[in-house]
């Protein structure tokens, strides 16, 4: 289970930054070469996840970006071996090993039961190659079996936590409510229209996607005209100003 300073945010990574692969592993220590981890160094578990065309697997995200549903994941390819896609996803590996999709949905039953208390998942999001955006944590709330077409498929649950992360200083603090979920389809086109700059000082480092009407003050997550890109300092310096 996390230990008492699992819900702090890693530090300077709040929801909405925008990172590279490279620092999306330095934050976590930890090289990230599959979509879903449990448990990992804190006890926190990380899911990566992408809603661009043609990803690979049919993640949703719902309730105006609060929930997230996420889809197991497949077999491994290989060479002579069937499509992934025409078979069940796995609970056990070719040794007899869990595999992720069992550990997660283990978890998640137990939270769905009452008998343990959801897991922490912290979320990632690839927008395009090599540039990702941190969805902030979520509780792995429930899980179920799909059957789309004539296969078996995990689908998880996930809430974003609404918990303020502890001692985190006053010009850190991030309002949950004004961070909802920004669709994948509003964060490709406004990197592509803000030129992956800072709309205000032009620079590319310490990015994040910004909310111009917070949610709170009936701003949207869902259109492209609310959001734009602002470095760490400009995003702090609205911040103040609508304290």
């Amino acid at each position: 289970m996390p230990d008492k300073n699992a819900l702090h945010e890693l530090e300077g990574l709040e929801p909405g930054r925008i990172i590279s692969y490279i620092e999306m592993c330095q934050h976590e220590r930890v090289s990230l070469q599959r979509g879903m981890n449990f448990r990992l160094r804190d006890g926190v578990s990380v899911i990566l996840m992408s809603r661009r065309p043609g990803a690979p697997y049919a993640d949703l995200v719902e309730e105006d970006g609060r929930v997230l549903t996420y889809e197991g994941h497949d077999v491994p390819a290989q060479i002579g071996g069937p499509s992934p896609k025409t078979v069940d996803q796995p609970l056990t590996s070719s040794n007899g090993r869990p595999t992720q999709n069992k550990l997660f949905y283990d978890a998640a039953r137990s939270a769905a039961q009452s008998s343990q208390a959801p897991e922490l998942v912290r979320v990632y999001e690839k927008i395009k190659q090599g540039i990702w955006t941190y969805n902030g944590t979520f509780h792995l709330t429930d899980a179920w079996i799909a059957h789309p077409g004539r296969r078996k498929v995990f689908k998880f649950r996930l809430v974003l936590t609404e918990e303020a992360p502890p001692q985190t200083p006053t010009d850190l603090l991030v309002d949950l409510q004004h961070n909802r979920l920004i669709p994948s389809e509003v964060k490709l086109e406004v990197w592509k229209r803000d030129l992956g700059r800072c709309v205000i000082c032009g620079k590319q480092d310490n990015l994040h996607f910004d909310h111009d009407v917070p949610f709170s003050k009936g701003g949207s997550s869902l259109v492209v005209s609310n959001i734009r890109v602002l470095c760490a300092r400009h995003n702090l310096a609205k911040h103040d100003r609508t304290e």
